[in-house]
């Protein structure tokens, strides 16, 4: 069953592919639900092509939970170690022995919380800052890459559609997005 929708999905992303590059600039579009899903569903892949590329290198310093939360720490600002461990979802023991791990190497630090006497927040280091910073940088200059091979005179239609798509989407849950260290 597997393969038959696989074959199927490409099936429907193939014809339509073939009809977007036959219509050319200004060509009327698919009206077809499933059609524009199967062009999306190939466009999320290569988006998520990029995404992986863009933290590889990472990968090779930290693991993928160490980095969900470097990225947190980057976006949110300092916050208490169990704060940050509910946003993960992951237990708060597992997520201890991570912070041990990121103070070790130099990513975070744990500071005193000033509101809390016994509570400790961990704050991103300037080398975790640094880290999430280039992992962003290397995403960006994929997706450009990406976007200037395409046509020029498709670039507008191009940057239209994805703002569509992501106003149809609506605002994602932060914890999806944390998911994939977004």
């Amino acid at each position: 069953m597997h393969r038959t929708f696989a074959a199927t999905s490409m099936d429907r992303y193939a014809g339509a592919m073939d009809d977007a590059r036959a219509g050319g600039p200004g060509r009327t579009p698919p009206e077809d639900p499933d059609e524009l899903a199967a062009v999306t569903l190939h466009a999320s892949r290569g988006l998520l092509g990029v995404i992986a590329r863009s933290v590889a290198q990472a990968l090779e310093e930290v693991s993928l939970p160490q980095l969900r939360a470097l990225v947190l720490l980057a976006t949110a600002g300092a916050l208490r170690q169990g704060v940050v461990a509910e946003r993960l979802g992951v237990h708060p023991s597992t997520f201890s022995r991570n912070v041990d791990r990121l103070v070790a190497g130099g990513w975070v630090r744990r500071d005193a919380d000033p509101e809390r006497r016994h509570a400790v927040r961990i704050a991103i280091t300037d080398q975790g800052s640094a880290l999430v910073e280039r992992v962003s940088e290397r995403r960006r200059a994929a997706i450009a890459e990406v976007l200037a091979r395409v046509p020029a005179d498709r670039r507008a239609a191009v940057l239209d559609g994805l703002a569509e798509f992501t106003a149809a989407s609506g605002e994602p849950d932060p914890r999806d997005l944390q998911t994939l260290a977004l």
